[in-house]
């Protein structure tokens, strides 16, 4: 089986933002940053890219293919 696996919500936690401030500042609800950090929601490019940039990380070292 495939998957993304991800480090949202190590990233998070040590940038000390809530879900809710990602969730303003990337465009989605809390909701979505809920189920991306439990691995349930496997964001689009644009989010993935979004996400990565806030964090100052490239796609690759937040999302990992599995």
């Amino acid at each position: 089986m495939e998957y993304v696996k991800n480090k949202v919500y190590k990233l998070r936690k040590e940038k000390g933002v809530t879900q809710e401030e990602l969730a303003r500042i990337v465009g989605v609800s809390r909701q979505t940053v809920l189920v991306l950090e439990k691995g349930n929601y496997t964001p689009s490019l644009l989010l993935g890219l979004k996400i990565a940039k806030f964090f100052g990380k490239t796609v690759e070292e937040v999302f990992t293919f599995k």
